[in-house]
């Protein structure tokens, strides 16, 4: 059994909508809107219902991701940069697992790598406007303060310190399951849910002071057996990776989505009335 549990931290409304603050703040001149009525000059239109649907929403969806490296200023203003993105801890446990059984706590967590991320492929379902991303990233490293117990791979473990994980070429299918809700004439997405699946090629980490500093050749021989045998050290900390990328994916989609309207990307999508044949709450 794993879970990943985020620390308790402050959830405000994202240009007076509620969002969950993974980011550390920073201080801009901006002043924030509850959400755009005009669409913004960097994101393509599609419709659903027309030949090439796929290769439009592909190409607006890509746009979007570079226009948040570039930085939307609502955006910004809440959560700071895209890439490094500076995320709140993590409490890590995972238990009786054959690889693994391990509490961690995670603290001045920072990510790099969302900058290059490249959409390969965004459909969207016409029964329920879901949606199906498939995401090429080069590498994604995550570096921050770490405080561990228990064991990896039958290796008894307690320390705190530096780590880093680095993971190169994935490839990720993103599946997202909205609500459409209706706000000032517009149609919006509500993300309920975002499930990942990640292939990689390569996986690197690197835990300083293991074992409380007492072996540093042990210290030493410990991380090399990890790079050595990395596919099991990732499946040792999955629950961790996935849910810590899964919970960001779905935070940044739910502020963008509350901000910029459904409209926006699909010109011809349906109101929340013609679609359920009522009005979601």
């Amino acid at each position: 059994m794993s879970s990943t549990q985020l620390n308790s931290y402050p959830i405000g409304l994202l240009c007076g909508l509620l969002a969950i603050s993974w980011w550390n703040g920073a201080a801009f001149n901006v002043v924030a809107v509850e959400y755009y009525t005009e669409k913004p000059s960097f994101l393509p239109s599609c419709r659903i219902y027309e030949p090439g649907f796929t290769k439009c929403s592909t190409n607006s969806i890509q746009k979007l991701i570079d226009q948040l490296n570039i930085g939307i200023p609502e955006i910004v203003d809440k959560y700071g940069t895209f890439d490094p993105l500076h995320a709140k801890d993590i409490i890590f446990k995972q238990d009786n697992n054959e690889v693994a059984t391990i509490r961690a706590n995670l603290s001045q967590v920072v990510l790099r790598g969302f900058s290059t991320i490249k959409i390969k492929e965004s459909r969207v379902s016409k029964k329920d406007f879901g949606w199906q991303t498939k995401i090429f990233l080069p590498k994604l490293r995550l570096d921050a303060k770490y405080k561990m117990l228990g064991r990896i791979l039958l290796i008894p473990l307690s320390g705190s310190g530096n780590i880093f994980i680095e993971i190169e070429n994935i490839d990720m299918l993103m599946l997202t399951k909205t609500e459409l809700y209706e706000k000032g004439g517009f149609t919006f997405d509500n993300v309920t849910a975002v499930q990942v699946r990640l292939n990689m090629s390569r996986v690197r980490t690197h835990l300083d002071n293991l074992f409380n500093g007492q072996s540093p050749e042990v210290e030493r021989s410990t991380n090399q057996f990890f790079n050595d045998n990395w596919r099991d050290f990732y499946e040792a900390l999955k629950p961790l990776i996935v849910d810590t990328v899964q919970n960001i994916l779905k935070d940044i989609m739910s502020s963008v989505f509350h901000l910029i309207p459904a409209n926006f990307f699909v010109e011809d999508i349906p109101t929340p009335q013609q679609l359920y044949g009522k009005v979601a709450q």
